[in-house]
């Protein structure tokens, strides 16, 4: 074997452990994938976030995933043949302090289609802080249409669709003057960003 053909592949193992180790070793560093993974006591799927169409948006989810504000929490709003709605109020329907809401980036060409993820907000448009949504059908009502900002998509569902299907099919009732509130509690118990390689 030449000799230039033996560095050659010398310099490739030391780059793949070098870059093996940096993903171990430096868990906040650029080895991250752009999905996270939700658990909920009723099972958990995965999200492809968008960064390229939604930076705003994703970076704000992951701040909020990142530094554990999501554990415990509910989802809270469950509308059958629409969305689920989560990410705002603790296990005892306590609605949890927020970071500054973001600007609206529903411009940004991404569709409320059926198993995406989208910023919640009230009817101000930059109004968005923690909650999000599933969408469960296809809802272009929600989508920016010549100059009226929608809400937010910043992702797609990737895995675990049943555990959305489930969700979406509990019973709901009225609590604490909301309505469409799941009788058991669907609960989030975390958000983790995933690995390039796990």
């Amino acid at each position: 074997m030449k000799k230039h053909t033996i560095i050659g592949l010398l310099s490739a193992v030391i780059f793949f452990l070098v870059l093996s180790g940096c993903a171990l070793l430096n868990p906040g560093g650029a080895f991250y994938s752009n999905s996270v993974r939700i658990d909920t006591n009723m099972g958990s799927f995965v999200v492809e976030l968008n960064p390229d169409d939604a930076p705003i948006t994703v970076d704000n989810f992951l701040m909020y995933a990142q530094n554990g504000f999501y554990d415990n929490t509910l989802f809270h709003r469950v509308i059958k043949n629409f969305m689920i709605q989560g990410g705002g109020f603790t296990e005892s329907f306590a609605k949890k302090p927020t970071e500054k809401a973001i600007k609206n980036e529903s411009n940004n060409g991404l569709l409320n289609k059926r198993g995406t993820i989208a910023m919640a907000r009230t009817q101000h448009v930059d109004s968005a802080t923690s909650q999000f949504f599933i969408n469960t059908k296809d809802n272009s009502s929600l989508d920016y249409k010549r100059g009226k900002y929608g809400y937010t998509v910043f992702g797609e569902v990737i895995e675990g669709y049943d555990t959305i299907e489930k969700i979406e099919n509990v019973s709901t009732g009225t609590q604490n003057r909301y309505r469409d509130v799941p009788i058991t509690p669907v609960v989030i118990k975390g958000v983790k960003r995933l690995y390039l390689w796990q």
